[in-house]
């Protein structure tokens, strides 16, 4: 019953408030999607919602359809400051996901076009080189409203990425699976070999 209840609850202002009462505002909220596929990059965002203008209904972006996603991408885009970073598959090969990952939302920070006082970090890690102090909220995307708009601005941005590529490797499906190791991808793989978007330090690949 616990369970249940937690699931239902959205993710608020109340970590950013607590913050800018401080004088620590603004806030970022950074977020990724991508940690997990065998193809294409990891795509970071930091964002800085307006405490006066926050979209209705930002929740993790896993929890929304794509066209609730999409409207929200924009309204976040409208009203706030945003910054997103790509990390290719290259580079997640030559450094490793968590490395490739945390690079990403230190750029990601430092790329927002207002500096933030205070950032809250998706997940246990808080990354070096950010250019302000940090907290990291594990399962943050559904605690921080501030996360859950930077899922969402990854999240769509990740997707448009991989539904473009499909263009250019129609075979892999990569418009169906955005490069996951779904039994479709897998069997690509074994048909085709890997392509330069394919992560050659994560198995099966490797």
């Amino acid at each position: 019953m616990a369970k249940f209840i937690l699931s239902t609850i959205a993710p608020d202002f109340t970590h950013e408030a607590a913050l800018i009462a401080r004088s620590l505002g603004p806030v970022a909220g950074v977020d990724e999607a991508g940690r997990g596929p065998l193809a294409g990059p990891v795509v970071v965002a930091a964002c800085i919602l307006d405490p006066q203008n926050i979209p209705s209904g930002l929740n993790d972006s896993k929890k929304l359809n794509a066209a609730k996603r999409e409207a929200l991408y924009e309204a976040i885009l409208a009203t706030g400051h945003a910054a997103i970073v790509t990390i290719s598959a290259q580079t997640i090969d030559a450094i490793n996901i968590r490395a490739a990952t945390l690079r990403g939302m230190a750029e990601a920070v430092r790329a927002l076009s207002i500096q933030p006082a205070f950032a809250l970090i998706d997940g246990r890690d808080v990354p070096p080189d950010l250019p302000c102090p940090a907290e990291a909220l594990i399962k943050g995307d559904a605690r921080s409203v501030s996360i859950a708009a930077a899922s969402i601005l990854a999240k769509v941005t990740r997707d448009r990425l991989m539904m473009r590529a499909a263009s250019f490797w129609p075979d892999y499906g990569f418009d169906q699976h955005m490069g996951y190791g779904t039994t479709l991808h897998l069997e690509a793989i074994q048909k085709l070999g890997p392509c330069p978007l394919h992560r050659m330090s994560f198995a099966p690949l490797k």
